[in-house]
């Protein structure tokens, strides 16, 4: 059996629901119970991953902004993104997190830490199942499929719905002064945030405007849809 699930459809309630139950989890823990603004770490330690910022060079496919090595346990995060807003940094962790959670075999990539910890078999040549699990940009249906779960799963576990409906209370999500307060206050990316919210049809923001309308996206007899 491969490291590596083989490829699955999964549709957005499905992804929310592992999110969601992963913080219900946490939940139940004294040390782990999550706070906003939210520490991806704190996720990543819960699971038992490692995670280090490292610089990782391109390959012949091009840049590689984070990898994880499922054998080893471990989340590498391109050390270039150190210079980007901490809401970005946040969400890279949380997309790497989702990859673990809906694309890796993690008992099988447990019984190989076990074998090699045993000493057991011929492990001078990595197998391909055991090579790092490489996130960059899209490249094929399948990839963009896989990417997208990912990101989605991070944007469920950074902004809960229980925690926005909190949050939104007492204010205008027209005013991008609000959301500005907002995004501060989760930790997250003021477009994850904006994406989040018309998600869930609370707003809506054109394409190409910086106009924000209460409710799903129809604007002046245009309805508009959002991934």
């Amino acid at each position: 059996m491969s490291i590596l699930k083989p490829y699955s459809f999964y549709r957005k309630d499905s992804i929310e629901h592992r999110a969601n139950d992963l913080l219900r989890r946490m939940h139940k823990t004294g040390n782990f119970a999550p706070k906003w603004p939210f520490d991806a770490s704190l996720v990543a330690d819960f699971l038992d991953l490692g995670v280090v910022w490292d610089y990782i060079p391109p390959d012949a496919e091009g840049a590689i902004a984070a990898r994880i090595l499922p054998t080893e346990r471990l989340i590498e995060i391109n050390e270039e993104t150190l210079d980007k807003p901490q809401g970005f940094q946040e969400s890279t962790l949380a997309h790497e997190i989702g990859h673990w959670v809906l694309h890796i075999n993690q008992d099988e990539a447990d019984g190989v830490v076990k074998q090699l910890e045993l000493d057991l078999g011929n492990y001078g040549k990595p197998k391909e199942s055991e090579e790092p699990f490489v996130c960059r940009g899209a490249g094929s249906s399948k990839i963009d499929s896989i990417e997208w779960q990912a990101q989605y799963f991070a944007g469920c576990l950074l902004m809960p719905k229980s925690i926005l409906e909190e949050k939104r209370q007492g204010r205008d999500l027209t005013k991008w002064s609000n959301l500005y307060k907002i995004k501060d206050e989760l930790g997250v990316s003021i477009s994850n945030l904006t994406y989040r919210l018309q998600e869930f049809g609370w707003i809506s923001i054109p394409k190409g405007s910086r106009t924000i309308y209460r409710g799903p996206a129809e604007v002046k007899g245009q309805t508009q849809l959002f991934g």
